[in-house]
């Protein structure tokens, strides 16, 4: 019989196992009942928290972004004004989620290209994504309400899905080539969202969701 664990604990152990699993594997081969039982946790425990591997994979998300925030922490100069622009911010934030996600590169890629035979899995996630790129846009100081936040969010989210791409094909120690992406991709991003005060918003956001899908659809 499974020991028991604490909730921590046991969200931890079943991620880690998944991981490690899927760092192996094909993710898509993997099933929710061998993931729990390479973690040592009974399916009754589970079932507390996980309903199935995308629940796992939001707990992953969610662990990602923790790190992200807890290292990324932004101070005020001595006249009281921020140290770092927002495009500087975002840059930091999101180099610090690819330096972390870099730790379980395999399993990543693993996950990911398991979309390419379930695409219904990779919608499922887009939320979840959208959620995780909205606190990176608050960390940075940027407001997210209204249809403006929706451009932000979904453009940040299209910016997010190109620099990984890139990221999957990128085994350099440095990161350098996703690096370099990711300056290109605020540089482009930066222009736009100065620009979006002369354009049809609507319009805009519709291009940017275009955009979004397109790069889910090139990375499976």
């Amino acid at each position: 019989m499974a020991k028991k664990t604490t909730e921590k604990s046991l969200k931890d152990q079943v991620v880690d196992a998944a991981l490690d699993l899927a760092s192996a594997r094909r993710w898509s081969e993997l099933s929710f009942k061998e993931i729990l039982d390479h973690a040592d946790v009974s399916l009754v425990d589970a079932h507390e928290y996980f309903d199935d591997k995308t629940d796992i994979l939001v707990a992953y998300g969610r662990r990602i972004d923790r790190h992200m925030l807890e290292n990324c922490v932004f101070v005020e100069n001595e006249e009281g004004t921020p140290s770092l622009s927002c495009r500087e911010k975002i840059f930091d934030l999101m180099m610090e989620r690819f330096d972390y996600v870099n730790e379980n590169r395999a399993a990543v890629i693993s996950i990911l290209s398991s979309f390419k035979t379930d695409p219904k899995q990779a919608i499922i996630s887009l939320p979840h994504l959208g959620r995780s790129m909205e606190r990176i846009l608050e960390s940075a100081g940027i407001k997210n309400d209204g249809i403006c936040g929706a451009v932000n969010v979904t453009g940040l989210t299209a910016l997010y899905l190109h620099v990984l791409r890139v990221w999957k094909k990128d085994e350099s120690a440095d990161m350098g080539k996703t690096m370099a992406t990711l300056d290109k991709a605020l540089d482009k991003a930066e222009m736009l969202y100065n620009d979006i005060e002369n354009r049809d918003v609507f319009s805009t956001l519709s291009t940017i969701k275009e955009s979004v899908f397109s790069c889910m659809k090139k990375d499976a």
